[in-house]
């Protein structure tokens, strides 16, 4: 049998050994070592995260499991969103409850992860007040990239081939341009997509 994973060690390792600055690379060694010491855990997020929502350090690891890690465990592949639901779940529960406020940044914006993830534009007019209201600068403007992505399209056209969709003329020139990552560094504007 598998050995349970604690919140601590989760929280170990995505804040302290991966840190900030390997959050948002894309590393195949990375993504290689989250599935040896995480995937039997995230199989089990199910039934193991809501337990772990009672206190503000593991509904961060709840979150960082349910949300972060399947972006690493699946990349370009469905399953990198099947625990997105439980996530904002998670994250209402804990907003509800005031935990963000008691993690430091900037570990803060896993709470707020979760909705900025979603294809539901409410979810991400959530996410942009939050990261306005207690993480403002790079933070937030991410948050209203995706806002004004899914504003446009309804849904996140780098999604379309893992989640087998046929995308758009204006998807499609958004992802021939870059994707994300023209958005972010300004090549590409949504108003020219």
């Amino acid at each position: 049998m598998t050995e349970t994973v604690t919140p601590q060690a989760i929280n170990r390792f995505w804040l302290d050994e991966v840190g900030e600055t390997g959050w948002y690379v894309r590393s195949d060694p990375l993504d290689a070592t989250i599935r040896q010491r995480f995937l039997p855990t995230w199989e089990r997020a199910a039934e193991l995260a809501p337990t772990w929502a009672a206190t503000p350090e593991a509904a961060l690891a709840a979150l960082i499991l349910t949300d972060q890690f399947p972006r690493n465990l699946f990349r370009e592949d469905a399953r990198a969103f099947a625990t997105d639901p439980l996530a904002r779940e998670l994250a209402r529960a804990a907003l509800d409850r005031g935990f963000p406020q008691r993690i430091d940044l900037p570990a803060r914006q896993f709470f707020f992860m979760p909705f900025e993830h979603s294809e539901d534009l409410a979810d991400q007019d959530r996410a942009v007040a939050l990261f306005q209201e207690f993480m403002p600068g790079e933070s937030l403007r991410h948050a209203q990239i995706h806002r004004d992505t899914i504003a446009k399209f309804g849904r996140f056209p780098w999604r379309n081939a893992a989640l087998g969709r046929s995308p758009t003329a204006a998807e499609t020139r958004v992802m021939q341009a870059g994707g994300y990552g023209a958005l972010v560094s300004g090549k590409l504007s949504l108003v020219d997509a």
